[in-house]
């Protein structure tokens, strides 16, 4: 009798971005409260709350706002790995059921952080595990527009933030 075979891997998304900011600025916008508030969050649903236990086993929340719904999103999750400056590794989830997703499942995040030539940073970001196609292109989304914000936000405060 032949093993059973297991269906096919859940969507993973895959997202690279440079920025005109040094890498240390690129760690402190993702590590510090008061600068990932400022960029978290896509256009349409800005993080209006921002928790951080930044260490291995330590835990992250925001909590997203839309502008035009009297609607709060809440997500959350775990700490892996803390490597400054160059690589964040950390739990996802969805806090309801009334996110776009349905019923939360836990994704994994990777933030890797490279340093370029001119002084610019790589971004190399995945989120693995996600619940569907469905999933994987609302995820796109929001991140694509956290990602427009966070190059806005290292643009408007530049080198010296």
């Amino acid at each position: 009798m032949a093993p059973p075979t297991e269906g096919p891997a859940p969507p993973s998304l895959h997202l690279r971005r440079t920025f005109d900011a040094p890498r240390e600025l690129v760690w402190h916008a993702w590590t510090r409260p008061e600068m990932l508030i400022a960029w978290f969050g896509p256009p349409e649903w800005p993080a209006v709350h921002t928790e951080q236990d930044l260490r291995p086993g330590g835990a992250w929340r925001a909590c997203l706002r839309s502008p035009t719904e009297d609607r709060l999103l809440w997500q959350g999750g775990i700490y892996r790995e803390v490597v400054p400056p160059e690589r964040l590794v950390f739990s996802f989830k969805w806090e309801s059921d009334d996110h776009e997703d349905g019923t939360p499942v836990e994704t994994l995040v990777t933030v890797v952080l490279t340093p370029l030539p001119d002084g610019r940073t790589q971004m190399d970001f995945t989120q693995q595990g996600l619940k569907s196609e469905q999933s994987l292109a609302g995820h796109r989304h929001g991140w694509t527009g956290t990602f427009d914000r966070l190059a806005h936000w290292l643009h408007k405060h530049g080198r010296t933030a």
